[in-house]
């Protein structure tokens, strides 16, 4: 997917929803903070979805997924679309809306997608824990993304169940450089 797509979706979304603010928490949410991510890292842009709901109709979501979704008419049309999630899809950080990225433009046509911001999106990935999502936060890693200093601050202030963080911990731990 590229910023243009997600653009797209967001300035798609708002017009069938009528809201204005979608959160953007999936894959694509680092088209936020990295717009070039298809130049720099294109295996962080693969996905043809974008997950999102309307921040404040989530119920909304719905609409989303049946106007937009996966097997519509868009998706065979543009060749990408929109998941319409809710809020509880993410497992994220305390102060995450506050960490926001608006990607407002002419091309979202008023519509504005609040992408989460690349650690707390490393955050719902390693809490996630699929292999997809740990190779996805491998890469914005190994690109210079995110920074595991700041992954485990904001993971101190993650709710995850005891065995899942230990996990988390350990496979930072492995991507961390040992002092000499």
């Amino acid at each position: 997917m590229k910023r243009a797509d997600l653009e797209h979706l967001i300035r798609a979304a708002s017009a069938i929803t009528k809201e204005r603010d979608l959160v953007i928490v999936g894959s694509q949410a680092i088209l936020g903070s990295i717009p070039d991510a298809p130049t720099k890292a294109p295996e962080l842009v693969r996905s043809l979805e974008a997950d999102m709901y309307p921040l404040l109709r989530p119920d909304l979501a719905e609409l989303i997924e049946g106007s937009i979704g996966a097997l519509s008419t868009f998706e065979s049309t543009h060749g990408y679309y929109a998941d319409g999630v809710g809020p509880e899809t993410a497992i994220l950080p305390r102060g995450w809306q506050d960490r926001l990225v608006p990607v407002e433009t002419a091309a979202t046509g008023g519509g504005r997608g609040l992408c989460l911001e690349v650690h707390d999106l490393a955050c719902s990935k390693l809490a996630a824990g699929r292999e997809k999502d740990l190779e996805f936060v491998d890469a914005m890693l190994k690109h210079g993304f995110t920074n595991v200093e700041v992954l485990r601050g904001r993971l101190q202030v993650t709710d995850l169940e005891s065995a899942r963080r230990q996990s988390v911990d350990r496979w930072l731990d492995s991507r961390t450089p040992r002092k000499a």
